[in-house]
C-alpha cells in the first residue's frame, strides 16, 4: 500500500514511463545482455518496483515475471540509491530468508544491483545481475553496472518524450492555451459578478453594489496572481516553484469563489474533509486545485448527477497527499495514464474543454518534486491525488 509521498511520486513516474502498460523499448534487452556479459553472469534483469509488485520488464537467462514486492530482493535496497554487491545472499540478513534465495522461487547466491533513478531523483527499480554460485564483482564491473543503470533511465526518458511530443507546438502557443484554459473559470466568475451588479434593480443601494464589486475585484486579483505564477512556471523550465506555507482550506475557498458560476449552474457542493498547512507555491496550487475541481464539476454534471466534490489532505511522513474526490462516472483504469497527456481527455467530446487541465496539474506536481495519479473514489466516482513531498531539510510538525 502506498504510504509516503515518495511512494506516490514513484507510482506516478512509473505510470508516465508506460513500461507496465506497453511493450518495453527493445533497447532495454540489449542493455540487460550487456550487463550480464560485462559482469560474467548468466542472468540479469531490469526490475520496476511500484507500491505492490516487482515487474521484471526485460531479462536475460530466464523469462521475466511479476512478483509481490515483499518477495523482491531489490525492494529491500533500491530506495537507498546505492550500488549493492553481495557475494553470497545466504549470509546477508537482508536476503537470507528471501524466497529467491531459499529455493522457493530461485537459488540466488551472487547478487548485485544498481538503482534506476529518474532525473527528479525518484528511484523506480534496479538493474540486477545474479548467479547461482557465490562470487564477486570487480570495481570495473561495478562501475559498468552503474553506467548501464543510468543508460536504462535515459532510454526510458527518451521513450517517454517521444510519446509526449507526438504533437509539437510552438512554446508560446502552448503557454497561451494553458493560460486560456486556466483563466476561463475565474473570468467567468468576474463576468457573473459584474452581471449581477448591472442587472440588480437596486444598484443604488451602495452596500450590495460594494459587496459585488469587491468580490469581482478579488477574483481579478487572483487571476493576476495565477497569470504571474503560470508565466513564471512556463519560463522557468524546471526551476523550483516559490514554495511557502499555505493552508489548504484557504486555497480551496478562493477556488470556490472563482468557480461560483459553474457551481451555481450545476448545484455542486465542494467540501474540505480535512485541512493542513503544507508547503507549496500558492498560485500554482490554486491553479492545480481549480483544474481538478472544475473537471469534477463538469464531468459529474455531464453524467446527470449533482456534483459533490470532497477535498482532503493526508499528512505523510515525508509530505502530504491531497485528494479530490467526486461522485461522477469515473475514469476507466485503461485511461488513467493517457488523460495526463496534452490535448487528451476522458469521456467524449460532449463535454467542452481543451484537454490540457490534467497535463498542467501533472507539470505543477512534478515541479514540486511530487506526482499525481487517479484512483477510484470512495463515493463511486474519480479520485485524483497529488503528492507533495516536504522540501529538503524541513521537519514534520
Amino acid at each position: 500500500m502506498v504510504t509516503t509521498a515518495r511512494d506516490l511520486a514513484r507510482v506516478s513516474a512509473i505510470a508516465d514511463y508506460g513500461v507496465l502498460d506497453e511493450e518495453p523499448p527493445p533497447d532495454l534487452r540489449g542493455v540487460v545482455q550487456l550487463a550480464a556479459t560485462l559482469c560474467a553472469v548468466s542472468a540479469a534483469v531490469i526490475n520496476i518496483i511500484d507500491d505492490r509488485h516487482q515487474h521484471q520488464i526485460a531479462a536475460i537467462g530466464f523469462e521475466p515475471d511479476v512478483c509481490a514486492r515483499e518477495d523482491s530482493m531489490c525492494a529491500a535496497v533500491f530506495e537507498r540509491g546505492e550500488l549493492v554487491v553481495v557475494s553470497d545472499a545466504r549470509t546477508d540478513a537482508r536476503f537470507a530468508t528471501n524466497p529467491f534465495v531459499t529455493g522457493e522461487i530461485a537459488t540466488v547466491r551472487l547478487y548485485a544491483s544498481s538503482p534506476l533513478v529518474t532525473p527528479e531523483g525518484v528511484p523506480i527499480g534496479t538493474l540486477c545481475v545474479f548467479g547461482d554460485e557465490p562470487g564477486d564483482l570487480s570495481l570495473t564491473q561495478q562501475e559498468a553496472l552503474g553506467i548501464l543503470a543510468t543508460q536504462i533511465v535515459d532510454v526510458l526518458e527518451l521513450s517517454r518524450l517521444s510519446r509526449s511530443l507526438r504533437v509539437t507546438n510552438d512554446r508560446l502557443t502552448q503557454v497561451a492555451s494553458q493560460l486560456g484554459h486556466d483563466l476561463r473559470n475565474p473570468l467567468s466568475a468576474v463576468a457573473g459578478f459584474l452581471e449581477l451588479a448591472i442587472d440588480d434593480p437596486d444598484l443604488e443601494k451602495a452596500p450590495f453594489a460594494v459587496e459585488v464589486l469587491t468580490r469581482a475585484e478579488s477574483a481579478t486579483a487572483r487571476v493576476m496572481a495565477m497569470v504571474s505564477g503560470l508565466v513564471d512556471f512556463a519560463r522557468s523550465e524546471g526551476a523550483a516553484p516559490h514554495a511557502e506555507t499555505v493552508e489548504l482550506s484557504g486555497v480551496v475557498s478562493s477556488v470556490i469563489d472563482d468557480l461560483a458560476k459553474p457551481l451555481a449552474d450545476s448545484g455542486a457542493r465542494v467540501t474540505v474533509s480535512s485541512d493542513a498547512r503544507l508547503v507549496a507555491d500558492p498560485s500554482l496550487l490554486a491553479v492545480l486545485l481549480q483544474n481538478l475541481i472544475a473537471n469534477a464539476i463538469k464531468f459529474t454534471a455531464a453524467g446527470g448527477t449533482t456534483p459533490h466534490i470532497v477535498v482532503g489532505v493526508e499528512e505523510l511522513d515525508d509530505g502530504w497527499r491531497i485528494a479530490v474526490d467526486d461522485n461522477g462516472p469515473g475514469i476507466a483504469p485503461a485511461d488513467r495514464v493517457r488523460v495526463f497527456g496534452r490535448s487528451q481527455r476522458a469521456g467524449t467530446g460532449a463535454v467542452p474543454g481543451l484537454g490540457i487541465g490534467l497535463s498542467t496539474c501533472q507539470r505543477i506536481a512534478r515541479a514540486h518534486g511530487g506526482g499525481i495519479g487517479i484512483d477510484d473514489s470512495p463515493s463511486g466516482g474519480t479520485r485524483v491525488w497529488v503528492a507533495l513531498p516536504r522540501t529538503r531539510g524541513e521537519s514534520r510538525g
